[in-house]
């Protein structure tokens, strides 16, 4: 079974939230970048909430026949990134997020509203 970009983007969006990810946003790259079609940017609030994040992202993912190409970051849970392909997931420690502020270096893809 396939699974489209906006699927897999709503089913680690729901992961997430899933687990108390705070201040989710989902980023619309297509159109703007060929490294995928969505980023999701969240943090977490403790490295353990951090890995937990990331880890039912990648279940979920699995769970639906989506093959993870790479997981990098789980080792300290600062910033861990989850690549799914079409979708990738930064998953940061709340003192990291404001820090690194990747939304900004993607000024040009427009925010997708979830309802």
């Amino acid at each position: 079974m396939s699974v489209t970009p906006d699927e897999l983007m709503a089913l680690a969006v729901d992961a997430a939230e899933d687990k108390k990810a705070m201040n989710v946003v989902t980023l619309n790259l297509q159109g703007v970048s060929l490294i995928a079609d969505y980023f999701i940017i969240c943090h977490g609030n403790s490295e353990t909430q951090v890995q937990a994040i990331a880890t039912e992202v990648r279940k979920r993912a699995e769970e639906r026949g989506v093959q993870m190409r790479g997981l990098e970051g789980m080792d300290t849970a600062r910033w861990v990134l989850v690549d799914l392909g079409d979708v990738v997931v930064h998953v940061f420690h709340r003192d990291d997020r404001e820090f690194y502020n990747i939304e900004r270096l993607w000024t040009d893809a427009k925010v997708v509203e979830r309802v």
